[in-house]
C-alpha cells in the first residue's frame, strides 16, 4: 500500500481495461500502480495516458507495491494470470466471467485457498439501476407474490467485431451477457433454489458461439425467470417485465422508461367485453380505471465504483467481499446447465448441479 491506498496493477488495456481506469478515478482509496498489456500500442496508449506501464506481466507481478492485480483479457485468459498472480503474492480481480468452466473456476478457487489471497469477479450490473429498482419491488412485495419475471437485453448489430466472436477466447452471449444477468436473478434470489433450467441458443449472426439465447428457470415455490440476450432485435422487448399476484411492472430501457399498475382491490361486478376481429372477449378486456392505480417506478440508484470500494475495504480492513466465490460458482454452473440444455434440447434439473 501507498499512504494507507490499495494500490491496482491492471492487465489489459482494451475497453474494459480502460473503463476500469475511470472507475477507479472515483475511488481514492485506490491507485493505479501500473498497467501492462501484451499489444505494444496498447502500452503506448497507456503511457500516453500518463499511466506507468509494465513491459511484461513477471514485472508487474514482482513489484512489491502492488496489492492487487485487475485482469481484464480475453476470458481465457483470465485463470492462468489469477493463479500466476495469487501464487506471487497479489490479490485478484477477474473480469466476468471469471473463467469458463466450473472446473476452472475450482482451480483457481484451490490457488486463493492456498496463497491466502482474495479472489473475486467484477459483477459490475448488481450495481445498474434497473436491476435495483426490481430488486426493491420483489423484496418489498410492491406486486405481491411474484410469479414470473422477465429479464432480457436486445441488440441488432451481433457480436461485436473481437475476440467475444470467438469460442476459444471464450466467446458467445451466454458467457458475456448471460453471466450478468443471471447473476442478477441469483443475486437478488439468494438461497432460494433453481428446480429446473430449459433453454436455447441462437446463431443467426454467428455459427461458432452464440449470439444469443434464452433461458427459463424455474424456482423453488414456482417462480418462473426468462433471462433472454438476442442480438438480432430490430425492436427490443422490454428490459424487464416483472409479474406479480396484485399487479405488473416493465421498465422498458436502459432509461428507465416503465411503469407499475396494480389492482386496487374494487373487484369488477360487470366487464364490458372488448371487440376482437374475430368476435368478442371478457377475458382480455381490459380493466376498468377505477380498479387499477398507475404509479410511477420507485428510485433506486446504484454507484459500480461500490464494488472498488469494497475490495479495498477487504484487502485493508478485512471487510466481507461483495462478491463471493460461492455465487459466482453457482452462475458457472448454471451457465453449464444452460449450454447443457441446448445441447440436449432437454430440461435440466438443477437442484442437483450445485
Amino acid at each position: 500500500m501507498r499512504e494507507n491506498k490499495v494500490v491496482y496493477g491492471l492487465i489489459g488495456y482494451g475497453g474494459m481495461g480502460r473503463w476500469h481506469t475511470e472507475i477507479l478515478s472515483n475511488v481514492p482509496e485506490a491507485i493505479i500502480g501500473g498497467i501492462y498489456d501484451i499489444k505494444e500500442e496498447k502500452r503506448e496508449e497507456a503511457k500516453e495516458k500518463g499511466f506507468s506501464v509494465y513491459e511484461t506481466e513477471e514485472a508487474m507481478l514482482a513489484d512489491p507495491d502492488i496489492d492487487v492485480v485487475l485482469i481484464a483479457t480475453p476470458n481465457d485468459c483470465h485463470k492462468p494470470i489469477a493463479i500466476r498472480a495469487m501464487h506471487a503474492g497479489k490479490n485478484v480481480i477477474s473480469e466476468k466471467p471469471v473463467t469458463l468452466s466450473s472446473a476452472d473456476l475450482l482451480e483457481m478457487e484451490n490457488a486463493a485457498k492456498e496463497t491466502g489471497k482474495l479472489l473475486t469477479v467484477h459483477q459490475n450490473r448488481r450495481w445498474d439501476d434497473d436491476f435495483l429498482i426490481i430488486k426493491k419491488l420483489v423484496e418489498e412485495q410492491k406486486l405481491g407474490h411474484v410469479f414470473r419475471i422477465e429479464s432480457r437485453v436486445h441488440g441488432s448489430r451481433g457480436i461485436p467485431g473481437d475476440w467475444r466472436k470467438e469460442k476459444v477466447h471464450g466467446g458467445g452471449m451466454v458467457l458475456d451477457w448471460g453471466v450478468h444477468l443471471l447473476d442478477q436473478i441469483l443475486y437478488m434470489y439468494g438461497d432460494r433454489k433453481i428446480e429446473t433450467v430449459y433453454a436455447s441458443l441462437t446463431n443467426v449472426t454467428n455459427q461458432e458461439v452464440d449470439d444469443g439465447f434464452t433461458a427459463i428457470l424455474t424456482f423453488e415455490g414456482g417462480t418462473e425467470v426468462l433471462v433472454e440476450v438476442g442480438t438480432n432485435n430490430y425492436i427490443s422487448l422490454p428490459r424487464w417485465y416483472v409479474l406479480g399476484e396484485d399487479g405488473t411492472a416493465v421498465i422498458r430501457d436502459w432509461q428507465l422508461n416503465g411503469e407499475i399498475i396494480r389492482k386496487t382491490g374494487r373487484t369488477e361486478e360487470t366487464v364490458v367485453p372488448v371487440k376482437t376481429a374475430a368476435g368478442l372477449t371478457k377475458t382480455m378486456a381490459p380493466r376498468r380505471e377505477d380498479t387499477i392505480v398507475k404509479e410511477d417506478l420507485p428510485k433506486v440508484s446504484g454507484d459500480i465504483a461500490d464494488f472498488h470500494r469494497n475490495v479495498v475495504a477487504v484487502i485493508r480492513d478485512g471487510a466481507e467481499p461483495e462478491i463471493k466465490l460461492f455465487q459466482v460458482m453457482r452462475v458457472m454452473k448454471l451457465m453449464e446447465a444452460i449450454f447443457r440444455s441446448a445441447e440436449t434440447n432437454q430440461v435440466i434439473k438443477f437442484q442437483d448441479q450445485v
